[in-house]
């Protein structure tokens, strides 16, 4: 039986982000803590959130790295203590919104972030967290949305806790925030919006509404990451791809599956998942022919595949078109990394819906195609 859960309240729209200070007011925040980046602070979204939060005045942390790590969590646990804060504020990409979860769920429950790993079991154990403010600054992981939380630990592995009471409280999209994403980086967030629609509709967990949510964000996606790429100040494009990244990470309770089972530990590298995901994604769609052709049927004709076309090739394409790479070797991988890399996607749980199984000699094949 499918267990259907939705969601954050979401404000959507150009400008959404004015109405900040008055939403931290309504939600009693005395003292917020901004969790962000210094690539946001350097391009003056920063200070334009800052100016919309008042008259609150937001206990800044700009140190996020690309891949959150729990070093900067424990920075931000210290300056939470140390001022006193009551609430999180999440500004930027999944980065930024995946290291709040994380200081909203320690500053409430203690222990460490290990203690909270799905893979132990250690999920189970969340409840109500530190109330939380999420805005999305790129349109790719729909992490304001998600249920997760994925960082790096301090010896280097990357932990996942997942639990419904990780979303944010209020979700703030406005894609005005984008205009400024630059060509590249849109691309590659974009795919990653793309790819949680496609896997998830292949995904072996049934949840018909989650299906039909990821549905219209490959449609979606498919349709728009293309212009957004080539004139990112096109604000329908940049509208149409946050409500693309936004519903891609509504339909993640139906859960993901090898792309992303090798994106994980691939991660541990220090490579930009979204970029990863775009290079894993046509390899996957190869792999699962045959074991998930009625959803592959679905997927052509929301993305517009010719019948003669391939989906995989289509796909390689398409990446490839929004100026990304198609091989692991162009990011650095090495071939001697592959078994490990393989062994533990092979362990991921999000292996278990993958429409195929995979085991590990699997997912060094499909590695080695990457390469």
């Amino acid at each position: 039986m499918p267990t259907i859960n939705y969601l954050a309240r979401i404000e959507f729209d150009f400008g959404a982000i004015n109405n900040l200070g008055t939403e931290i007011e309504r939600m009693g925040l005395k003292r917020p803590l901004l969790v962000t980046d210094r690539g946001i602070a350097d391009v003056g979204i920063l200070q334009r959130a800052l100016d919309a939060a008042a008259p609150s005045r937001p206990v800044v942390y700009d140190a996020t790295t690309e891949n959150p790590t729990e070093q900067s969590l424990l920075a931000c646990l210290d300056i939470w203590n140390d001022k006193g804060c009551d609430g999180v504020i999440a500004l930027g990409g999944g980065s930024p919104i995946d290291l709040a979860k994380a200081v909203s769920l320690l500053s409430s429950h203690g222990g460490n972030l290990a203690d909270y790993n799905v893979k132990m079991g250690g999920s189970a154990k969340i409840g109500r967290v530190s109330p939380q403010i999420a805005i999305p600054t790129a349109a790719g992981t729909g992490a304001e949305v998600g249920r997760a939380c994925v960082m790096s630990l301090l010896d280097g592995s990357k932990i996942i806790a997942v639990n419904l009471n990780l979303l944010a409280d209020l979700v703030i999209c406005d894609p005005e925030l984008t205009l400024s994403l630059p060509p590249r980086l849109t691309a590659a967030t974009g795919i990653d919006a793309l790819s949680h629609g496609v896997e998830t509709y292949c995904s072996t967990w049934e949840n018909p509404p989650a299906a039909a949510i990821g549905l219209e964000a490959v449609r979606r996606a498919a349709n728009w990451l293309p212009i957004a790429v080539e004139n990112g100040a096109d604000r329908t494009a940049r509208r149409e791809m946050m409500m693309a990244s936004l519903m891609g990470g509504m339909c993640l309770q139906k859960a993901l599956g090898g792309a992303h089972a090798m994106a994980t530990p691939l991660g541990e590298l220090h490579l930009h998942h979204g970029t990863l995901i775009g290079i894993l994604l046509p390899h996957i769609l190869r792999f699962n022919k045959g074991y998930a052709d009625a959803a592959f049927d679905d997927l052509r004709h929301a993305m517009g595949v010719p019948l003669a076309t391939d989906l995989d090739d289509w796909m390689t394409g398409f990446v490839a078109g929004i100026g990304l790479p198609t091989t692991l070797s162009t990011l650095g991988v090495q071939q001697a990394v592959l078994p490990s890399i393989a062994e533990k996607a092979a362990r991921d749980h999000l292996s278990a819906t993958n429409p195929r199984p995979a085991d590990a000699r699997d997912y060094l094949q499909l590695l080695s195609d990457a390469m």
